[in-house]
């Protein structure tokens, strides 16, 4: 019988972006993740090296995702308040990725992972943003690595901070999902609006 590498790969991945995005990588261990992909630890290490190695590789294919799920080309014909809401749906459906992002941000001081490959994938928004300023679809008023900062912000921040939104808006439920997203197009549109 033969062995399902590929197979054995994902489940491996799978179980170390629940154990990531609960755990955070200092508070996950490998052990862990082998026990809930169902392989021992050794297989663990055989595919994807150490902890850090793993997280890298976790993050990555997150991120990959998300750009795949959510492009963009050029805000100079894209609508930057429809691009954000669906940012905003994405991170509501894989919460994962957020929770992620903020592990990483507590657990690396300085230059991250594969940080040079992300630069050139947030380049690539940026530019976007800067197309549509040079087309007028988006103000100037704002450096556009700025603004697209400040998107990105927008609508995933909710999800950063569930307590908080909590605490400031109604009881969650799809009526006040519907309500926040609407909120996050609004304001997008009208922060990036061109006078």
């Amino acid at each position: 019988m033969a062995w399902d590498t590929e197979g054995t790969k994902r489940k491996i991945l799978d179980a170390a972006v629940a154990e990531f995005a609960a755990h955070g990588p200092d508070g996950t261990t490998v052990e862990r993740i082998a026990k809930t992909a169902g392989v021992n630890k050794e297989r663990v290490y055989n595919y994807f090296g150490g902890k850090r190695e793993l997280f890298s590789r976790v993050l990555r294919e997150e991120l990959a995702k998300v750009a795949q799920a959510v492009p963009v080309e050029s805000f100079a014909a894209e609508d930057i308040g429809d691009y954000a809401g669906c940012v905003y749906d994405y991170h509501r459906e894989r919460p994962e990725l957020n929770r992620l992002m903020r592990w990483e941000g507590l657990s690396f001081d300085g230059e991250v992972p594969d940080e040079a490959q992300r630069r050139e994938y947030y380049g690539y928004k940026t530019s976007a943003m800067a197309e549509g300023q040079r087309h007028g679809a988006a103000t100037d008023a704002i450096d556009a690595d700025h603004l697209m900062f400040l998107v990105l912000s927008l609508a995933g921040w909710w999800f950063a901070v569930p307590q908080v939104a909590r605490m400031i808006t109604e009881p969650l439920s799809e009526a006040e999902h519907s309500r926040r997203r609407a909120s996050v197009v609004e304001a997008v549109r009208r922060l990036t609006r061109s006078p």
